[in-house]
């Protein structure tokens, strides 16, 4: 018997130590660029003070120890009326970044549009990474005419609800909240990113990009 247990205690701990050892080979394997372009799009997707994002394509002018430097950012993304230039980099690129020494200070662009350089540790910070993961995991949970209605409606008349509440309103299907976070997918729905998804995790109505034909 006592054989039995120490061998027993022997496997449990060689199954973590496995695992902790795969865990740091995780950390330690480099984030791929088109990895991280994804995370920040989800990112971009979710985050209600983004109005607009599009892929540059003309390069911008920057000033760099008295020399012009022309260079093509990744994306335009426009938060709350502000359209600030980005740049999608893994942390083993960072060094060859031609504009990285202008961060410090803040970078500008000839024409006035701030810059900044987007990383694994910016774009997969917590708890909002793993929030967006969630929420994106409900993309294709179908959420039934009826339950949309309802959920949004209650939406409306009480503005911000917690999760655990809004998803209440969901009757035929069989997971509230997958539906909940299905409609913020679409667009319909404003969830706190910056929270971790839990019971109190706030919601509320998206404002659409389109007027209510019926003034409601």
């Amino acid at each position: 018997m006592t054989a039995a247990l120490s061998g027993d205690r022997a496997m449990r701990t060689a199954q973590r130590r496995g695992a902790a050892r795969r865990a740091g080979r995780d950390r330690q394997t480099p984030v791929t660029r088109s990895t991280l372009v994804a995370d920040f799009l989800a990112l971009c997707e979710l985050d209600p003070a983004v109005d607009a994002l599009r892929a540059c394509q003309e390069p911008a002018g920057f000033l760099v120890g008295g020399e012009v430097i022309e260079h093509v950012p990744d994306f335009e993304v426009t938060r709350d009326g502000v359209a600030t230039l980005v740049d999608i980099v893994p942390e083993t690129d960072l060094a060859r970044h031609p504009l990285r020494s202008t961060l410090v200070e803040g970078a500008l662009s000839l024409d006035g549009h701030a810059f900044s350089i987007e990383t694994a540790a910016t774009i997969r910070a917590e708890p909002r990474f793993t929030t967006v993961r969630l929420i994106s995991a409900c993309r294709r949970t179908p959420v039934s005419a009826g339950d949309r209605v309802r959920i949004l409606h209650q939406l409306d008349e009480c503005g911000t609800m917690r999760l655990v509440d809004c998803a209440s309103a969901a009757f035929n299907t069989s997971d509230g909240v997958a539906a909940v976070l299905a409609l913020a997918c679409e667009g319909l729905i404003v969830v706190d990113i910056s929270r971790p998804i839990l019971p109190e995790t706030p919601v509320k109505r998206r404002k659409l990009p389109y007027q209510d034909p019926f003034g409601f």
